[in-house]
Order: C-alpha cells, then structure tokens, then sequence
C-alpha cells in the first residue's frame, strides 16, 4: 500500500510556510510531508528530516529527496533536534516543527518489523533495529507487574493483567518469537471481545509504545522544539491515540498564557511570566474523504501551537 501522509494539506497550511524559513520534520517516514515543505521553499529555505527507521533513511525516496541542497535528513530520534539544532546555529530561528507520530504504511506493511498482529513475522516493533530491545527480548525478561502497568497505561487494556500473567506463564514453555503466536494467545485469553477492534490492539500497541520509549521522547521533543522556535514559528503535531493526545494537550496548555510559581505565595502580577506557547485554533481530525481513502488517518488528531 502507498504510504499517505496524513492530514497533507492541513499539515502544510498550518505551518505557515515562509519561503526562505527553516523548518524541521520531526517524522521524515516516506517524506510525503518534507517534499510539500520543500515545494514551498525558495533557494534559501532550509529543511531538517530526522528518522529512527534505517529503512526510511535508505528510500528512494529519502536518496532523491538528499541531492536537494536544502534538504538534510538524519538518522536518529528527534530527542537529538535540541543538540542538531544547536549545532546548526538554528537555536530561536526555526519557522516551524512538524512531528507526525504516527506508525508509517511500510513498517505496518512489512511483516518481519514486527508491527503488525495480522501478518506472521518476527516480534521487534523497534523503530530503530540498530539499538535497544526487540519485544521478543523485552518479553522474555520484563517482570509481570511491570507488564501489567505497561498494558493498562499504554494500551489501556482492562484485561492487563489476564493478558500479562498468560504471557509470563507461556514464556516459560515457549518463548514468544512471532507477531501471529503472540496476537494468538491474547485473543484466547480476553473473555470479551471487540467487534470492532482485534483482540491484540491494544497490547500490541502497548508494547510498540514501551520499546521505543514512545510517550517519554515525546515529551522530551515538545520542551526541546519550543526553544528551537523563533517568535512567531508553529508547532504542529499530529497523534494517533489519546495517551499521545493528552501529552500534547496539556504541553500546550501548560505553556500557554501566564504561569506563577507555586513557592510565591501569594501570587503578585509581578512574579507572572508569560509562557512559550499560544494555542492556535482547535484541534483537526482528518476529513471523511481523506478517512475513505487511508482508513489509517481516523485516528489522527493535529493540533497547533505557536511560540510567542
């Protein structure tokens, strides 16, 4: 399947592309978003990619996209934009950041990433298959209390702990190496089942959420972008599920319009300071005719900010 970016055209317009401004690209993924960035730039506009995934570093797409003067792709997470930036001497000068957070069509394509609960293949999930632990090897040592925290924060899974004490006591017998023998074993021991939903959706996505320490770099970006940005710059992020969601809501709330400290007791006008952020708009969800033709992006939730 071609992968679709989601929310295109409302990715591009709110980020109110100057022609000669730098902008970075949090999620490069197939470059669907960095390429209409790009045909908005003149010869002085700049572009910054980063991606985890080897596989999106050597695209096609990433290789033609690379001869572009304009264009730098870098192979890591975007927790490193803070130090990249800095670097670059960008540092209060970036016009705009667009973090895409969602899981692109290729790795959910392609089985042996491990992704997928409906293709046979082997159980990584890793965004980045040069560094840290596969769900296999998370799986084989995680402690059950730990596993049963991870599936109800992350998955929000009511049947967490039915889930976690079937998968420890499996793994004693036989280790868990395959996307299809996992997905099995959690529909066998979920009593009630979704009609709209498979069985594994939640623990699978759980999963992916703690090996990739997903929730915490998300965190870590969204305090780093906002000192990259320059007065003015747009911030525009655009998640897949409600923990996300939350995350990002309250990062901007909490940057936005004044704060105080809660040691300066009472509170004086004068121990106000202005925060980072304003809010700008509501938030969109992708239209019914972009829903038709990539069922992927109903999930999806933009939401903007700016720095002030």
């Amino acid at each position: 399947m071609e992968h679709l970016p989601v929310m295109y055209a409302e990715s591009l317009h709110s980020l109110n592309i100057k022609a000669d401004g730098i902008y970075l690209d949090c999620t490069f993924g197939r470059g669907g978003h960095s390429r209409g960035i790009l045909e908005k730039l003149n010869h002085q506009g700049q572009l910054l990619a980063f991606d985890k995934d080897l596989e999106a570093i050597h695209s096609t797409d990433a290789q033609k996209m690379c001869a572009d003067s304009r264009f730098n792709l870098s192979h890591g997470s975007f927790i490193e934009l803070e130090s990249i930036v800095k670097d670059k001497a960008w540092t209060g000068l970036v016009d705009g950041i667009l973090i895409d957070l969602g899981v692109s069509s290729p790795q959910l394509d392609t089985a042996e990433r491990g992704f997928s609960f409906l293709r046979e293949g082997a159980l990584d999930m890793r965004m980045n298959t040069e560094t840290g632990l596969s769900a296999q090897q998370w799986l084989a040592q995680v402690d059950e209390a730990e596993l049963v925290q991870v599936l109800f924060d992350y998955g929000e899974e009511r049947f967490a702990r039915r889930i976690a004490s079937a998968i420890v006591s499996e793994r004693q017998q036989t280790p868990f190496i395959s996307t299809l023998q996992l997905a099995k074993l959690i529909s066998e021991v979920i009593p009630v089942k979704d009609k709209y939903k498979h069985p594994a959706t939640r623990s699978f996505q759980a999963i992916r959420i703690a090996v990739n320490h997903e929730l915490d770099e998300l965190k870590t970006v969204l305090q780093q972008a906002t000192s990259a940005l320059k007065p003015g710059g747009r911030l525009v992020v655009i998640s897949f599920h409600s923990l996300e969601d939350r995350i990002v809501k309250r990062f901007i709330r909490s940057e936005s319009g004044y704060k105080y400290n809660p040691l300066k007791l009472p509170i004086k006008e004068v121990d106000l300071e202005q925060g980072l952020l304003k809010k700008v708009g509501k938030m969109i969800r992708a239209s019914k005719e972009e829903i038709a033709l990539n069922p992927r992006s109903r999930s999806a939730v933009m939401r903007i900010a700016e720095r002030v």
